[in-house]
C-alpha cells in the first residue's frame, strides 16, 4: 500500500538535482513513492534521474517528450499518484531528513483536507524563514476563513504547493490539479481554489523545506514572455471567485492581490526583454479594464502610495476612458 505520493518535477536543474535527490532518499519510507517527472530536460538532468531511480526506494521516473512547464509536470505526477496523501517538491529544492514523516503524522492526527507549513528561503548563502500567514497553529480551521482580510497578507498569499501535504480526497474532487500550460503563477488559481472549496486545513510548525531562490534557470529570473502568464493565472482567480457564493466579500481581496502583483512586475520591468516589457504594460492595463471597476477603485484607494500611482498612471497612458482613468 502506498500511503504517500511525492511529486517532483525536474527541468534542466543538473546543478541542484543531486541535493534534491539526496534529501528524498533521507525521507524514504516503505509506504512512500517518489514520482520524478522529467519535463524534457536537455542539460544532463535526465541521466542523473536515471541513476536516482536505482538508488532511492520507491522512486519512479516519468518522462515528458516535450516540455510542458511546471503545472503540466505536476499534473502528470498527480495522474500517476497512488497514495492516500500527496505532497510536492521542486527539482531544485531540498528537505530536512524525516520531513515527510512529521507532516504525515500531522495529517493523520488532525484528519483534515490539507496542512500547510513554514519554509526556509535560501538565496545564495542567506537563509530567511518564511511563515504561513495564519496565526493559529496545530488546530483544524475553515480554509475559506483564511482568505481575508483584503488588506493583509493571508493564506492565499502563501501559494507554494510544496509547503504542505494534501489528502487524496481533494484530488478526487478535482481541487489539486493545476491549470495546464501556465508557466508562472500556476499556484495562484490552485491555492485560491483550495481555500474556497476544501472543507478543512491546518498549519503546522517545523522548518523542513528549503526553497532555493534566485536560481538562474528559474522562470522567476528570466524576463521572457512566459513571465506574463501571471495575467492568465489571475484572470482565472478573478473569474472563479466571481462565481463564488461569497463573491462580494472575496473579490476585493482577489482584485487587490492582482493589482499588487501587476505593480510588482511594473516596478521591475527593466529586467524584461523590451518587447515583453511593452506587452506587460499593455496587458496589465487591459487586465485592469476587465476587473470590476468599483472594486478596483476601492483597491487602488486602499493601496495608496507609489504602487497605486503607478497603476493609475498606466491606465491613463493606455487609452482608458476619463472616468476609468480618474478611478
Amino acid at each position: 500500500m502506498v500511503k504517500l505520493s511525492v511529486i517532483v518535477p525536474f527541468f534542466n536543474v543538473r546543478t541542484y538535482a543531486p541535493d534534491t535527490l539526496r534529501s528524498l532518499r533521507a525521507n524514504s519510507r516503505d509506504d512512500c513513492e517518489f514520482l520524478l517527472v522529467d519535463d524534457c530536460s536537455t542539460d544532463g538532468t535526465s541521466e542523473i534521474l536515471q541513476s536516482a531511480v536505482r538508488e532511492i526506494p520507491g522512486a519512479r521516473l516519468i518522462r515528458h517528450e516535450t516540455n510542458g512547464g511546471l503545472a503540466t509536470a505536476r499534473n502528470t505526477g498527480l495522474d500517476a499518484a497512488a497514495g492516500t496523501y500527496l505532497a510536492f517538491l521542486d527539482g531544485d529544492d531540498w528537505l530536512a531528513p524525516g520531513h515527510f514523516t512529521r507532516l504525515l503524522a500531522s495529517m493523520e492526527e488532525l484528519d483534515c483536507d490539507f496542512v500547510r507549513t513554514d519554509h526556509v528561503q535560501c538565496t545564495a548563502r542567506a537563509r530567511t524563514v518564511r511563515r504561513v500567514p495564519v496565526g493559529r497553529r496545530g488546530e483544524v480551521l475553515d480554509p475559506r476563513s483564511a482568505i481575508l482580510p483584503a488588506d493583509r497578507s493571508t493564506a492565499v498569499d502563501y501559494p507554494f504547493a510544496w509547503a504542505g501535504m494534501y489528502h487524496r480526497r481533494l484530488l478526487d474532487r478535482g481541487l489539486l490539479r493545476f491549470t495546464d500550460g501556465l508557466r508562472t503563477a500556476e499556484d495562484r488559481p490552485w491555492i485560491w481554489r483550495l481555500h474556497r472549496d476544501a472543507h478543512s486545513f491546518a498549519v503546522t510548525g517545523g522548518l523542513g523545506i528549503f526553497y532555493r531562490r534566485g536560481v538562474p534557470s528559474s522562470l522567476t529570473q528570466i524576463g521572457d514572455i512566459r513571465q506574463l502568464d501571471f495575467i492568465r493565472a489571475f484572470d482565472q482567480v478573478l473569474a472563479e471567485t466571481a462565481d463564488d457564493r461569497d463573491a462580494e466579500k472575496l473579490l476585493p481581496k482577489a482584485v487587490r492581490t492582482y493589482c499588487a502583483v501587476i505593480a510588482h512586475h511594473l516596478s521591475s520591468a527593466a529586467r524584461f526583454e523590451p518587447a515583453v516589457a511593452r506587452k506587460l504594460r499593455t496587458s496589465s492595463a487591459q487586465a485592469m479594464r476587465r476587473m470590476p471597476q468599483d472594486v478596483l477603485r476601492e483597491a487602488l484607494d486602499s493601496m495608496g502610495g507609489e504602487r497605486a500611482a503607478r497603476l493609475r498612471r498606466l491606465r491613463r497612458l493606455h487609452g482608458l476612458t476619463a472616468q476609468e482613468a480618474a478611478a
